[in-house]
């Protein structure tokens, strides 16, 4: 699997509520309306969460601001993503997506690339026991 990791930036004039109802509900829907025709097989939105805790140690660390939020689009492969985009149908889908995003994002600020995940490990699991080296071979945890 591979998946386009989008950073999603509001508008300077929406309010942070106003821009993830946006979001999550109405571009939410249009993205699954359009899923088919983009060959997306997950999409999955992270809104950020506001902490001042969070504030103070990213500060310290001399992080730069962080996106409203995350977006991220999944495909079987590169294969079928590079299909999807290609067709007629996937074109018209994305610009129509496009159209949208111009509603609520910041697309001055829009940055986006291609990932595939390597966990290195997973304690949410049913077993809490698999570890994963750099070299994806499975270790018992300390």
């Amino acid at each position: 699997m591979i998946k386009l990791v989008v950073e999603v930036w509001k508008k300077p004039e929406m309010s942070f509520h106003e821009f993830t109802r946006r979001w999550r509900d109405r571009h939410g829907a249009l993205v699954k309306h359009h899923a088919s025709a983009m060959g997306f097989v997950r999409y999955v939105q992270s809104h950020k969460q506001l902490s001042e805790a969070i504030e103070t140690f990213t500060k310290e660390r001399g992080f730069q601001s962080p996106p409203d939020g995350l977006s991220e689009l999944w495909w079987e492969s590169i294969d079928e993503m590079q299909r999807a985009l290609a067709s007629h149908k996937g074109q018209v889908a994305s610009a129509e997506l496009e159209a949208d995003e111009r509603q609520f994002c910041d697309t001055r600020k829009l940055s986006a690339f291609l990932a595939v995940e390597e966990t290195i490990f997973d304690h949410t699991g049913p077993t809490r026991q698999t570890e994963l080296t750099q070299y994806g071979s499975a270790v018992s945890p300390d």
